[in-house]
């Protein structure tokens, strides 16, 4: 992270092109490090600083700062594993209100707000703030351990619910992000979302477990390589005074967040059935044929439609964020009710496919390229707003809940490794809570040619949704979209978009 972090200095990351050929914005990379997010009264700020020489680590309830440089350069990996390994040695015990003190971050935002201007303004607890909010980023050693194991039922759901919210007091949430180590040596990262989008920090992860694995490497009894330099100073705790005021305060955060974070029905679902190998060969849009199969899924689900938001990039213009995709068109509705329908053939049902996945796509174009709609309108709405002229439709428009919200993270080729010939390295991507209380938030990522992985997250408070069985309807949606490609024999060719030909054979 910290050479990533130099590159990004220095300028010498290439920028990212979309499709290969057009230029993305790189604005947002630039707050990837030594930024927090400022609680507000009325209004939060995005603090983002210039190089941060240090790290905040909390383990076991206290922090520790750790210098990252020594003589005007970084810390070898061989001297971060020593300064580590001192603080997991550390038997000392938190102060009274440590333990819990993050928990301010992961609450309401105006008593946390109310509470740094009152108990975090002066003497040590602004320093030792001032430490945790002007790191490069905020690292947790994790009490327990995690991780993806196949022959373990829910080991990723665990995994990937305790990275998305931990145990609500172990994670700095206004950090850009939090890195997170467990005692197994598995890894994952909580990236707070206001300064950033998330193929940015998806990106930065790709490049360090990449760099990790195959370039700095560890010895064979599992330490990192080089020398120690033992006359390092060690990380020095944070010093706190909290009065039972904010004690109190904490308390009723860390209950709020725990209590929302409890709530959360999270499920990883790996489709390894087939993925954008297969789906090119069908002259296909990969993302297309999922989102048409998340809708029909959503169908089987909930037996109905609803309002279906897909996050698309617009970093092709000037600090550009997302626009709106809204992925339940009247074409994919009729895909759906055909699939449905017995007495449909797979041919008909082929050539509705065919129609939404196009609509689909050039959606997703328009979305890039600035014509999105959804943005433009909630602009209209502030102005409304603003000039006192309230506009019903407006309201009416802006103010459905999306009940089903979807969000693919992009892979970024970094030709640090070959995720087909190394299979035991592939990431998992990432997710995020359910939007409405009675829908389906989902996030997937495409890896390699052979791979889609889906990250599921509901509310175990309602009774319409389960996380488990959407990802078995999407497991279905996706096995039944693949059959319509299927010949019925030997001879018989895959139609193609504008009556072209592929010759693939039976077994595809």
């Amino acid at each position: 992270m910290l050479q990533y972090r130099r590159k990004l200095e220095r300028g010498e990351h290439a920028p990212l092109r979309a499709l290969g050929i057009v230029p993305m914005c790189s604005s947002q990379m630039e707050r990837m490090f030594n930024t927090t997010r400022i609680p507000g009264i009325e209004t939060d700020i995005v603090q983002h600083l210039s190089d941060r020489k240090h790290l905040v680590v909390y383990h076991r309830g206290r922090f520790f700062q750790l210098w990252l440089y020594t003589g005007g350069r970084h810390l070898l990996p061989s001297e971060l594993e020593m300064q580590f390994q001192r603080i997991l040695n550390d038997t000392s015990e938190p102060q009274p209100g440590e333990l819990k003190l993050a928990a301010l971050t992961a609450g309401n935002r105006v008593p946390w707000a109310r509470a740094r201007l009152k108990h975090f303004s002066q003497g040590v607890n602004k320093a030792s703030l001032r430490a945790v909010e002007s790191s490069a980023f905020f690292l947790t050693l994790d009490d327990e351990a995690q991780g993806y194991d196949p022959a373990a039922t829910g080991s990723l759901d665990g995994y990937a619910k305790s990275l998305l919210h931990g145990k609500c007091h172990d994670r700095w949430f206004d950090k850009s992000f939090t890195l997170i180590s467990y005692t197994n040596g598995k890894m994952g990262i909580n990236a707070e979302h206001s300064w950033a989008d998330a193929p940015i920090v998806g990106h930065m992860w790709e490049y360090v477990l990449a760099t990790d694995c195959f370039h700095l490497g560890y010895t064979e009894e599992g330490h990192c390589k080089g020398d120690v330099n033992k006359g390092l100073p060690p990380p020095a705790r944070l010093e706190w005074q909290i009065p039972k005021e904010c004690r109190e305060t904490i308390e009723t955060s860390y209950a709020l967040a725990k209590q929302i974070a409890d709530d959360v029905d999270f499920h990883g679902c790996l489709f390894s059935e087939f993925g954008k190998g297969l789906i090119k060969k069908c002259r296909t849009s990969p993302d297309a044929f999922v989102q048409l199969a998340l809708q029909l899924a959503q169908f089987r689900d909930q037996g109905g439609f609803c309002l279906t938001y897909e996050s698309s990039m617009t970093r092709m213009f000037r600090e550009g964020r997302t626009e709106t995709v809204r992925s339940c068109t009247s074409e994919a509705v009729a895909f759906v009710r055909a699939m449905e329908e017995e007495d449909q053939t797979n041919g008909a049902r082929l050539e509705l496919f065919r129609k939404a996945a196009d609509k689909h796509q050039n959606m997703y174009r328009l979305a890039m390229t600035g014509s999105g709609i959804d943005r433009h309108l909630f602009c209209l709405y502030i102005m409304s707003k603003y000039l006192g002229m309230d506009s019903p439709f407006l309201k009416q428009v802006l103010s459905e809940p999306w009940k089903l919200s979807t969000s693919q993270t992009p892979q970024q080729q970094l030709n640090l490794v070959d995720i087909n010939k190394f299979p035991r390295y592939v990431g998992a991507g990432g997710g995020f809570g359910p939007v409405a209380d009675d829908g389906y938030g989902v996030s997937y990522i495409i890896v390699g040619e052979d791979l889609i992985t889906f990250h599921i997250s509901s509310k175990f408070s309602s009774s319409e949704t389960d996380s488990f069985r959407f990802g078995q309807n999407i497991r279905k949606a996706m096995l039944d979209i693949q059959s319509l490609f299927k010949p019925t024999n030997h001879k018989t060719e895959l139609p193609l978009t504008n009556g072209v030909s592929n010759g693939l054979k039976k077994d595809v």
